[in-house]
């Protein structure tokens, strides 16, 4: 994959991507919008980032596999603002050339639950999301958001509630039973096998482990339904190499499938 210089346009609220500062070829790919959303009772606001690609690219998911590119969020320099919480609906599967990456193509809304700082104040969002968009070589974009999200939102965006509604079910709703994770020495890290016992999430089933430690790398892993279990095999290592501890309660499991997907926090042994 080829990687450009980066682009940085300008993104401001509720308009499309104003026109870039330095020519780049593929920045037609792809256009944002801030969705301003609503203030909730309980003070949240809750807007929406929506991302609009041109046919056959894509960008990624938060864990986005071994050919993709994570998105980074960068809310510091905002106003009135203690905490964000991106909400990811569920992502698509790929292959891209014999790798695997992980994201969404077309239109996706990224609901955002904010925080504010000083309870019914307006939210001033200054922030920088870095992320990649991909076809046949893949391009690092750098996007500025800024605006004012006022105290008194309007109704419920029908596209941020349907993101929302996209979300992975939780383990209650999903009915999972026992989860496991067993582990052994691995090539070069921690082998971790998976074994969950529950319903089909419909067709080909997809499961990711991330762990909460920045400085763990796990594979993509190997998937095979058996029965009422779904079972994964994948590698952990540290990027400092060497022997590490793992904690099996700081791993995220998501089980990606056809009709829905399920998010799993924690396992046994």
């Amino acid at each position: 994959m080829s990687y450009l210089s980066r682009l940085i346009p300008a993104l401001a609220l509720a308009l499309p991507l104003a026109p870039a500062a330095l020519a780049n070829p593929y920045e037609n790919n792809v256009s944002a919008r801030i969705l301003p959303g609503w203030r909730g009772a309980d003070g949240r606001h809750v807007a929406g980032l929506e991302l609009t690609l041109t046919k056959g690219w894509k960008t990624y998911w938060r864990s986005p596999g071994e050919a993709g590119v994570p998105p980074i969020f960068d809310w510091s320099g905002s106003d009135n603002l203690s905490a964000v919480q991106v909400v990811w609906p569920r992502p698509t599967v790929f292959d891209q050339n014999g790798l695997r990456s992980i994201g969404y193509h077309g239109r996706v809304v990224l609901p955002l639950v904010l925080t504010p700082a000083r309870a019914g104040q307006p939210i001033r969002l200054d922030g920088d999301v870095s992320l990649g968009i991909c076809e046949d070589v893949c391009v690092p974009l750098d996007l500025r958001i800024s605006g004012t999200l006022p105290a008194q939102g309007g109704g419920r965006d029908p596209a941020i509630a349907a993101a929302m509604a996209d979300r992975p079910y939780s383990a209650r709703e999903a009915k999972v039973g026992k989860v496991e994770c067993h582990l052994t020495p691995g090539q070069r890290g921690i082998g971790l096998s998976v074994d969950i016992a529950m319903p089909s999430a419909g067709g080909r089933e997809t499961i990711v482990v991330e762990s909460n430690d920045p400085g763990l790398w796990v594979a993509d892993a190997e998937t095979v339904r058996q029965g009422n279990r779904v079972v994964a095999r994948t590698e952990i290592m540290h990027s400092a190499g060497g022997s590490f501890a793992l904690d099996r309660s700081g791993l995220t499991i998501t089980v990606l499938g056809r009709d829905h997907a399920v998010e799993i926090s924690g396992c046994g042994g």
